[in-house]
């Protein structure tokens, strides 16, 4: 009961932490979440448990690892394969070579072997505290791409220097060939290991849905239980579990960009709402874990008569000092960009992951005597996680700080957020597409007409020169309109329509054309020039006796219509360019919305037609997709809080809207 009501405190403090963040959106939220999880170690009733380093790799280093395999750009990673090895495997090593022999003359107390231990975990950065850094730090796309492969591999050869080194310590024994084998067949082993297990996981579901069994949370449960399974195996097998489960999220993205049957789709929708939850509970665990740990691993220094608390902050400060620069040095030389150097130097975070490490440090070494400086280091790497997370969250953003949204600058800040708003349309768009099927086929037809508007218009605000665009549009409509004319001509001369019924049809066309052709309304084309003819077709020409479904030639000015829609379909898909691509689609659109009105004979209808539950449940599935897309972009750092805020704003908005029309039925 203890551990349940523990667990729930830490969830809380979760959310208290981001609600804190709301407020003070200048300190980063894993700081916050450290600071939450120190002030949880005071509170009375709140019962401690015992970080075990081998439950925290598999519990949370797994799964955060192995989404991170599955979500890293691939090609990206790819491109960058040499500094990223330079950095995993090199620097890794090179910290080692240089850190440990530092540490062992800087603190004599320290054994070279156990100096050596202390550096390898202290070498690599922590997966989850790079990833918390793009949300509030916009990196160039490069280093963060390094950074996002950096933390994939390192881990892997930090903990076997690590392991070797501690080893050396217990038993006073080393050989080095000996570790340069085993690491091989360790990270090797690992990545083997790791893809075979993940192909037979992506096998089992396809078998599965062979079967018939489509049951997505089925499905979801082995995406769930896959990078524990194969973390646990890895290690079964003596080879790096880490390697395991990065290499087994890269074969299920692989997998996912592959599969395009439907289910995968609302599978998909579903995998990105669970794993957004578990990453956010996981990501926050983590952090506040390793604020609980710190207090007893300080006070064990702090109260000890026989160090100086200055001495020992002094140590931290120099150690993260030498690995910043180790770090500066290694990019600068292979780069030669002093900026780029430094952003990635500053960028080195250690985590939790560090911390884990230092606490599987045995007690006793062989003949029973203490690990040497075991508290000490304890408290060395503790202060060294909480230097880089501090340095990182204060110099950063300084380094990557755009100029004052004055004048250019304001604009782009207008183009960004209407970059992000294209985005979020799309999102929500590509889900309507998805979920449209033989019976949800007209309420989908009418969300991507609204969706296609709204992204023209939103393409439109931002057009470099607004005056061509708008003659873009006119050009593309009145090219339709010509088509429908032709139709109309061709009608007329096969005998299939009077000349008075021709001679009304294009009087329609030709009061559309005078609308899009009067350079007074042109701003108001995108938004009512259609509804305009919609009302001009309803209206005046209802009164003429042609357009209403009741009257006696509604047949035949429908199928002349539908088939002047088509015309014109036709015609715009023709003359269409890459340039006029969205204008194009926009105005295809148009004519799709109308063609399906005229279908089902509801366009001229005198009530307007409620909403119904197909249309509401495809709306509600777009509006979570633009949802989806918006954290996306924002734990990416594309977009900042305040912009992911305001766009938040305006789905619930949207989404209120749409229950409140579900209300009025």
């Amino acid at each position: 009961m203890e551990l349940l009501l523990m667990v729930l405190a830490l969830l809380v403090l979760i959310a208290i932490s981001n609600v804190i963040q709301r407020f003070v959106p200048f300190i980063p939220v894993p700081l916050i979440q450290i600071a939450l999880g120190v002030v949880a170690a005071y509170l009375p009733g709140l019962h401690h448990v015992p970080l075990n380093p081998e439950l925290f790799l598999v519990l949370f280093i797994a799964p955060l690892l192995f989404n991170d395999g599955k979500m890293t750009p691939r090609e990206e990673l790819w491109k960058l394969r040499a500094y990223i090895l330079l950095l995993a495997l090199g620097l890794v090593f090179t910290t080692v070579l240089i850190a440990g022999p530092f540490i062992h003359w800087l603190i004599p107390a320290i054994p070279l072997s156990a100096a050596f231990a202390l550096a390898a975990i202290l070498s690599p950065t922590d997966a989850v505290a790079v990833g918390s850094l793009s949300g509030r730090v916009k990196l160039p796309g490069k280093i963060m791409h390094l950074l996002e492969g950096e933390a994939l591999m390192n881990d892997a050869s930090g903990l076997v220097a690590f392991n070797f080194a501690i080893a050396a310590t217990v038993t006073g024994q080393f050989s080095l060939p000996k570790a340069i084998g085993s690491f091989v067949v360790i990270a090797i082993g690992g990545i083997v290991i790791g893809a075979l297990l993940g192909f037979a996981v992506i096998w089992l579901r396809v078998f599965l849905r062979r079967l018939g069994v489509e049951d997505v949370t089925l499905h979801m449960l082995i995406i769930i239980l896959t990078p524990f399974v194969i973390y646990l195996a890895a290690e079964e097998c003596h080879v790096s579990g880490i390697l395991a489960v990065v290499a087994a999220g890269v074969v299920h993205a692989i997998e996912r960009d592959r599969m395009e049957e439907s289910a995968s789709l609302r599978l998909r929708i579903v995998s990105d709402s669970t794993w957004s939850v578990i990453l956010f509970s996981l990501n926050g665990l983590v952090f506040i874990l390793l604020g609980l740990e710190i207090p007893g691993v300080v006070t064990k220094i702090w109260e000890d008569p026989s160090y100086r608390n200055g001495q020992v902050i002094g140590y931290i400060l120099i150690i993260t000092l030498v690995l910043m620069l180790l770090r500066f040095c290694w990019v600068w030389v292979t780069d030669r960009q002093v900026r780029s150097a430094l952003l990635t130097a500053l960028s080195g975070v250690r985590g939790a992951l560090t911390l884990a490490a230092a606490f599987s440090i045995p007690i006793v070494i062989q003949g029973g005597s203490p690990f040497p400086e075991r508290s000490l280091i304890l408290f060395i790497c503790a202060g060294v996680i909480l230097l880089t997370l501090v340095s990182a969250s204060i110099f950063l953003p300084l380094l990557t700080r755009k100029p004052e949204e004055t004048g250019a600058h304001a604009g782009n800040r207008k183009k960004d957020e209407r970059k992000a708003r294209i985005r979020v349309l799309e999102a929500g768009l590509c889900t309507v597409r998805e979920e449209m099927d033989d019976v949800n086929k007209r309420e989908a037809l009418e969300l991507i007409s609204n969706y296609t508007r709204r992204l023209q218009h939103t393409k439109l605000e931002g057009h470099s020169n607004i005056g061509e665009a708008w003659r873009a549009a006119v050009a593309i409509r009145l090219d339709a309109l010509q088509a429908e004319r032709e139709v109309a001509e061709r009608w007329l001369r096969e005998e299939r329509i009077t000349p008075p019924f021709a001679e009304r049809f294009q009087t329609s066309l030709n009061r559309m054309e005078l609308i899009l052709t009067n350079r007074f309304k042109i701003k108001l084309l995108l938004i009512v020039a259609w509804s305009a003819l919609s009302r001009l077709f309803k209206g005046r020409k209802a009164k003429e006796g042609i357009l209403t479904p009741s009257h006696p030639d509604w047949d035949i000015y429908k199928a002349l219509k539908l088939e002047a829609i088509d015309a014109a379909i036709r015609r715009i898909k023709e003359s269409e360019t890459e340039d006029r691509r969205g204008t194009a689609l926009a105005v295809i659109a148009d004519y799709r919305e109308l063609e399906l009105d005229l279908q089902n004979d509801r366009h001229w209808s005198a009530s307007k037609i409620k909403p119904g539950l197909k249309r509401r449940e495809l709306e509600l599935k777009a509006i979570q997709s633009e949802r989806n897309a918006i954290q996306q972009m924002y734990e990416a750092g594309d977009i900042d809080r305040n912009l992911a805020g305001k766009l938040r704003l305006d789905v619930n908005y949207r989404e209120s809207s749409v229950f409140e029309s579900q209300k009025k039925l």
